[in-house]
């Protein structure tokens, strides 16, 4: 088999690497029963989503607009955030559109006011702890609105503290 495999690649392009595996991937399907053995399946497997996850990375990097967010301290992605406003029945009164690493409590104003332009009477926020900023507190009460979140860490344990976290 080692003299029908393409030359490794030697380069730290991963496009040549993906060139590399594609090349390794197709002679080894059309060897007759090699990709059928069970210690070539699984392996074999993997690399074919890890080229598929890869080309895919490589399209989506293109979009010089995209940019890396966060859900949680230990979980990134890479693109664009939606941030939607919707009624108890999950039907969406307001929609906002962000680059990834875009804060979320930072919408709520517009997601607020947008719900209001369309027609609907805002008396109540339910969010995450990203919502219970100190503006978003304070439009709340200046507004009538209740807002329903977790408290940030900064506000709860002050300044201080939260940069610790």
């Amino acid at each position: 088999m080692k003299a029908i495999f393409p030359a490794k690649n030697t380069s730290d392009v991963l496009e040549d690497e993906i060139a590399y595996c594609q090349k390794l991937i197709r002679i080894i399907e059309k060897e007759s029963g090699i990709a059928q053995l069970p210690k070539v399946t699984e392996p074999l497997n993997l690399l074919k989503e890890t080229v598929e996850d890869d080309l895919e990375q490589l399209r989506i990097s293109q979009d010089q607009d995209a940019r890396v967010g966060h859900k949680s301290a230990d979980s990134s992605f890479f693109g664009y955030k939606t941030h939607i406003a919707m009624t108890e029945e999950r039907i969406i009164t307001a929609a906002i559109v962000t680059t990834g690493e875009k804060n979320d409590g930072k919408q709520l104003l517009t997601l607020i006011e947008k719900s209001k332009a369309a027609g609907m009477n805002v008396r109540i926020v339910i969010g995450d702890t990203a919502y219970s900023e100190k503006e978003n507190i304070a439009y709340s009460k200046d507004n009538n609105v209740e807002l329903v979140a977790k408290l940030h860490p900064q506000i709860t344990q002050g300044a201080e503290e939260g940069r610790r976290i």
